[in-house]
């Protein structure tokens, strides 16, 4: 039987984002287990799907010395006993690190999901460019494991790993995204009422919430005739992060509606009339295909990863990077024209039909796993 690792840094994200891979692996024989930081909920989501589960202790956006040596000795140790076939590594600590202890330990295959650039290359700065140049060190030796795979979500990530020569092309993979179920977020009318613009992110600067909001006031002081909403929790450790007393300052100010963190999300995406999300780059991201199959028209940035999803003027509107106006232009369109956002709507739903499936993502993944197992462990599983 071939063992299956996956690393992450968030439960959550694991169930969301990775648990419909690993639940295919295990049908198919795969001893799957999963190292990510404890969250009971989601350890018990995992556990439910027969997937063993074991607590890394891994804070993000946390980079004190003796925090990333005890990251490094946790996954020395877990990947010393489990002796897996292959480690499926995704977000940027897992992969610089469990990539580094994968090549150490010599396990036999690797893959590496390059998911998003993150915070630190976004910054500008002396610092940062230094930061960065020992960051992209470290992804070199990371992917340069002999039997490895890098899973990119994007073109232009892609092509900045290659253009630095961060990973030999040959091990280079594109899936857009990872897949959504179709039927969990099914095709649904607009809801009656006044147009509802939601937010549905982490409320931090780097997903564009600060120019939502700057968007909201704008229309409002215009006097449009909309609600704006955000669904989506605070995060302390982003160093991006607004903080809960902004975001209860701008509630104050009735410039929006706060829901929180939600678990509902095809609920709450059907109860809007258009999704925004003015992130400032991305690997791609799920929400904005849930968007798109639920059937809404999206206003995003023209950046990496939110371009996959949207194409202009087709099931969407893209606009300029941390440009509150031009968001506020894009969204004052769409909440006028009814007719516009509903025929976008529609033009998103077939798309998600046709380009990220959650059964497409599944194969896909599965194919990689088949081109790096030996062939013992490719007839076991």
């Amino acid at each position: 039987m071939a063992r299956l690792l996956f690393l992450l840094n968030d439960a959550p994200f694991f169930v969301t984002h990775r648990l419909s891979i690993a639940r295919a692996a295990r049908s198919l024989g795969f001893d799957v287990h999963v190292g990510v930081p404890y969250e009971a909920r989601a350890v018990a989501q995992i556990r439910d799907a027969g997937i063993q589960v074991h607590d890394i202790p891994l804070r993000r956006g946390a980079r004190a010395l003796l925090g990333e040596l005890r990251l490094l000795r946790a996954y020395w140790d877990l990947i010393g006993d489990l002796q897996p076939d292959i480690v499926h590594a995704v977000t940027m600590k897992p992969v610089l690190y469990g990539g580094l202890i994968a090549r150490l330990q010599q396990v036999p295959a690797v893959v590496h999901a390059i998911t998003g650039l993150g915070y630190l290359f976004l910054i500008e700065g002396m610092l940062a460019r230094v930061q960065r140049a020992s960051v992209m060190a470290l992804y070199r030796i990371a992917l340069g494991h002999p039997n490895m795979r890098a899973i990119f979500q994007n073109p232009d990530d892609q092509g900045l790993f290659l253009r630095n020569r961060l990973v030999r092309p040959e091990t280079v993979v594109m899936i857009r995204g990872c897949g959504v179920d179709m039927a969990e977020f099914p095709f649904t009318p607009e809801p009656p009422g006044p147009p509802t613009v939601v937010f549905p992110a982490r409320i931090i600067g780097d997903k564009g919430v600060r120019e939502f909001v700057e968007a909201a006031r704008i229309l409002k002081r215009e006097g449009t005739t909309a609600k704006f909403r955000l669904v989506g929790r605070t995060d302390a450790d982003n160093p991006t992060d607004v903080g809960e007393a902004t975001v209860r300052e701008w509630e104050r100010e009735g410039v929006v509606e706060w829901k929180g963190f939600s678990n509902e999300m095809p609920v709450e995406l059907a109860l809007a009339h258009v999704v925004c999300m003015p992130s400032y780059r991305e690997g791609l991201p799920r929400v904005l295909i849930e968007a798109t199959s639920i059937g809404r028209a999206i206003v995003t940035t023209d950046v990496p990863g939110c371009r996959e999803v949207v194409r202009d003027r087709d099931n969407g509107l893209l606009v300029p990077v941390r440009n509150a106006q031009a968001l506020a232009d894009a969204l004052r369109t769409l909440i006028v024209d009814a007719k516009l956002r509903r025929e976008m709507g529609a033009r998103g739903r077939e798309r998600a039909l046709a380009e990220f499936s959650v059964e497409s993502f599944v194969t896909d993944s599965l194919q990689v796993y088949n081109d790096l197992l030996p062939q013992a462990s490719r007839q076991a599983a």
